[in-house]
């Protein structure tokens, strides 16, 4: 029991070091898209992934764990898409806060798809994420922009991606799995970039941001997320990983000059309170 509470507290932490990258990483890409395509960005970083992860895991990637990670790369391709444009229109804090509305599509979608029951444990910390989500997003200083909409499609896509990767991620190899996420992202941003755009290698500043968005927040990243969600719940993954948009307030502030109001820090600090109800509440069931 002690071992297996451990091995969830560091697969928690894992993730929860997944999203300080993911959080940095809004500032890191707002300043690059200025100055660069969107889908080019995009196409680059995913293609950047791709190499890193294929010495890794190219040998195990076979054809069934292919079409199961270009599928779900799909909804992936969608979120980052979706957030990305709108980048350009909002603030690295609105568009991080938004993005963790993730939360409830998620548990949503598994529920939609696959009938995966919601354990009543949850529903508590579901609940404090979604209201802790609503008071960051509403009490916004920012007038509603396009960019606010896109960024909430994002979160569609990505609660959807959350839900089948969970469905699916025990059956296959981790890293081949991410490794054919991110080769479906990369085409599916880099055909359109180079049909419809005229490709242009960026400027110096913006390879810094590939390199660490590509590496750091993309292979590896989703390497290890889908190594965890074959040992933990979507709804749980969901929760942990609203601490993503903590980090993009906390990087916001610190990085680009965004400042939060009182109503917002309550929603921040109710955020945290659902991790670490996520994290208790299954332990005392179980005891």
């Amino acid at each position: 029991m002690c071992n297996r509470i451990m091995a969830n507290f560091l697969l928690s932490g894992l993730l929860i070091l997944v999203t300080v990258v993911w959080g940095w990483t809004f500032v890191v890409v707002r300043d690059s898209i200025m100055a660069y395509s969107v889908l080019g960005f995009l196409a680059l970083r995913f293609t950047i992934a791709s190499l890193c992860l294929g010495p890794f895991s190219f040998k195990r990637l076979r054809r069934g764990t292919f079409v199961v990670g270009a599928g779900i790369g799909t909804c992936l391709a969608g979120g980052y898409l979706l957030q990305t444009y709108g980048l350009r229109y909002t603030t690295p804090t609105n568009s991080g806060l938004i993005t963790g509305l993730f939360v409830v599509f998620a548990p949503a979608a598994g529920l939609a798809l696959f009938r995966a029951r919601i354990d009543r444990v949850f529903l508590l910390p579901l609940g404090a994420c979604l209201i802790g989500t609503l008071l960051l997003v509403g009490d916004s200083p920012e007038e509603i922009r396009i960019g606010d909409g896109l960024t909430l499609g994002c979160a569609a896509c990505f609660g959807l991606h959350i839900a089948l990767l969970s469905h699916v991620a025990h059956r296959h190899d981790a890293t081949a799995l991410a490794l054919a996420q991110m080769i479906a992202t990369a085409l599916i941003c880099g055909l359109p970039w180079l049909f419809f755009e005229s490709p242009a290698l960026p400027p110096g500043h913006v390879w810094f941001a590939l390199v660490i968005t590509g590496v750091l927040a993309s292979a590896l990243a989703f390497a290890v997320q889908t190594y965890v969600q074959q040992r933990l719940s979507a709804t749980r993954t969901a929760i942990i990983l609203t601490m993503e948009p903590v980090f993009a307030v906390f990087f916001g502030y610190l990085l680009a000059g965004d400042r939060l109001s009182w109503v917002q820090i309550i929603g921040a600090l109710l955020i945290l309170a659902a991790i670490a109800a996520s994290e208790v509440l299954p332990a005392l069931k179980r005891d």
